[in-house]
């Protein structure tokens, strides 16, 4: 069993993980990345990204986490393609354990786990994952200009996406396998006097279909009761709007995470209610969920792990 010892270990890489690399790299510590199950988090799994600034012309998604995870190495972190599985943050330095056995022994720690879209579990889903299929209408609605997409969801994340989309879509159905919307009175109030969206109450999607894109998805009304009927619905895009799921299991009864698994922090700062554990990117931010929101809260956890050692006098 191996061990290492580190004055900043970072859980997790996409945006907020590398950045803190970046950052924490420049500042002499020698970070130790562990990258997790999916190095370059989410946006590995996109195509184009145009949101993010200095990418003019766009950039594919797994092309930008490789510039983000080069920069780091350039300065200096350490990367490692394994996942941390265990942790113990009753005492410091604090231990972390990997999926080998192998034991990471911090200073401190800047947890970047991200956040994983919940999804219907269709077959179909993930065959056209990003050709058509997505769980962020902000990151990829703008490819769906004057055409016609569905959210799938009742809730305030589904309306919101619903919205967003309605401002670029021709057409935004929104498919409720409940005969109401769970969404804020005021939300509901705004999605049912948008012209352009058409919610489907009490439907299920079962599938999808196109031949290289998404097409079209195949529903079913009252699934399971008296009058059920499958139909079908012509459309391009396909977008999950049931929320999302923090990646922070592994953290419960060390740091304060809330009802829904997002750690808590101490805003504008990143420090956790733990002394020396910080947290960046998607696993603390349920409401903006960007790239660039996540790379920002990566430099301010690398700066805030900083100063904490050199309060603690582990700065060397």
């Amino acid at each position: 069993m191996s061990e290492s010892k580190t004055k900043v270990l970072i859980i997790g890489s996409g945006p907020a993980g590398y950045t803190a690399g970046i950052y924490a790299s420049r500042a002499n510590l020698s970070p130790i990345i562990y990258e997790g199950d999916q190095p370059g988090g989410q946006l590995t799994q996109t195509t184009e990204v145009e949101n993010f600034p200095g990418y003019h012309q766009g950039v594919q998604g797994v092309e930008m986490m490789q510039n983000l995870r080069d920069q780091a190495l350039r300065f200096g972190a350490e990367i490692i393609s394994r996942k941390i599985e265990k942790v113990d943050f009753s005492d410091r330095p604090f231990k972390c354990i990997d999926d080998r056995g192998g034991v990471v022994f911090a200073d401190s720690v800047i947890i970047c786990t991200g956040a994983s879209a919940k999804y219907l579990g269709l077959p179909d889903e993930e065959k056209y994952n990003g050709l058509g299929v997505s769980a962020c209408a902000t990151c990829d609605g703008f490819f769906y200009r004057k055409k016609k997409v569905a959210v799938v969801g009742g809730g305030d994340t589904a309306c919101e996406e619903a919205l967003y989309l309605s401002t670029l879509a021709s057409k935004v159905y929104m498919i409720v396998r409940k005969d109401y919307l769970r969404a804020s009175d005021i939300m509901k109030k705004r999605v049912t006097e948008r012209e352009n969206i058409e919610i489907l109450y009490n439907c299920n999607t079962i599938g999808l279909y196109g031949k290289d894109v998404v097409e079209g998805a195949h529903l079913v009304k009252y699934l399971g009761k008296p009058g059920e009927e499958k139909f079908d619905i012509d459309i391009d895009g396909f977008f999950l709007g049931i929320g999302h799921k923090p990646n922070t299991d592994i953290f419960k009864g060390y740091i304060d995470i809330d009802a829904e698994g997002y750690i808590k922090v101490n805003s504008p700062h990143t420090h956790t209610n733990v002394a020396g554990i910080f947290a960046a990117g998607d696993c603390a931010d349920p409401y903006y969920r960007q790239a660039i929101s996540a790379a920002g809260t990566g430099c301010r956890a690398a700066m805030d792990a900083e100063k904490y050692l050199i309060e603690t006098e582990d700065f060397v």
